[in-house]
């Protein structure tokens, strides 16, 4: 076999993506299923071998063995209609069960020790980069790879905006800063100018190399902050990840708003928007993982009720 299925792996992508999905993580891991066709010398998608494939990381996890068998599926199931000699892995083969992890809320001390873990890091353009990056996460509740895909012109540091563009479903939005978050954009850019003068790249965030950082990556390296910083899980299931940064900023600020008097409901419509959420429940989600915060919409409820009645 000399990739005569990457071509169609290529039109498959495209036409995809026409319909709104990013499919970065698929598109790689149909290359590298592709890959262990040719080394067997196959050109024809078969069940026996998707399924061999998906389960090639032993000891992972059997959720992990169903999204790769389901990227398979999805270029098998285009494959098929084109060829039917092209065999369809059925969906309860590896059936994947939805497991959300358990937010770990972070407090302002867990989010100073993550700032002050920065400090190991080995150069200096490296060290100021993850300091603004997991700021900026902290005090907007952006996602990573929103923030990774900034670029210099999407900063109006004078108006105090930054713009997100191509976020999750195609929504783009504007996000208004905080004079202290300008501030920090504004010097970490003036860094990046001095210390990485010949990048090539229009990414707000860069690498030692100068080009966009890379979201395992910055996994990997927020992976080893955590660990310096001495940030203990809150349980097996509550592990202190990147993302729950926005989960802890959409709790402060329910928080804020409920110690301030303010009407949850209608901070939480806003909430929604600006976090970019297509529906008020994914971002209600994020706050029922908040037992102070829970308690605070019980004591809201109760009062409510007593007032009725």
């Amino acid at each position: 076999m000399t990739g005569a299925l990457r071509p169609a792996v290529a039109d498959y992508l495209v036409m995809r993506r026409a319909l709104g999905y990013r499919l970065a993580r698929p598109e790689k891991l149909l290359g590298q299923f592709l890959n262990y066709l040719e080394e067997s010398g196959a050109d024809v998608v078969t069940v026996s071998a998707a399924l061999d494939w998906a389960q090639l990381p032993v000891g992972a996890s059997p959720n992990w063995w169903a999204y790769r068998l389901s990227a398979v599926r999805g270029f098998a199931v285009y494959l098929h209609s084109l060829d039917p000699v092209h065999e369809i892995p059925a969906t309860d083969l590896l059936p994947q069960r939805p497991c959300r992890a358990c937010p770990y809320l972070y407090s302002e001390d867990d989010v100073a020790a993550l700032l002050a873990a920065t400090a190991t890091l080995r150069t200096p353009l490296r060290r100021a980069t993850f300091a603004t990056l997991i700021g900026l996460l902290a005090v907007t509740g952006m996602r990573v790879g929103e923030a990774i895909a900034l670029d210099r012109a999407d900063l109006d540091l004078s108006a105090g905006r930054l713009l997100i563009r191509h976020a999750k479903f195609g929504k783009s939005r504007e996000l208004v800063l905080h004079r202290s978050t300008v501030d920090a954009l504004h010097e970490y850019l003036k860094l990046r100018v001095r210390l990485a003068p010949g990048a090539g790249t229009a990414a707000v965030f860069v690498s030692t190399a100068g080009t966009r950082l890379l979201y395992c990556n910055v996994h990997w390296a927020f992976h080893r902050l955590v660990g310096y910083a001495g940030l203990a899980p809150g349980s097996g299931s509550c592990r202190p990840r990147i993302h729950d940064l926005r989960h802890s900023f959409t709790v402060h600020a329910m928080l804020q708003a409920y110690s301030a008097g303010q009407d949850g409901q209608a901070r939480l419509a806003l909430l929604s928007t600006y976090l970019g959420h297509v529906d008020p429940a994914s971002t209600y989600w994020y706050l029922s993982a908040s037992p102070e915060l829970m308690s605070v919409a019980g004591h809201c409820l109760e009062a409510h009720l007593a007032g009725r009645s």
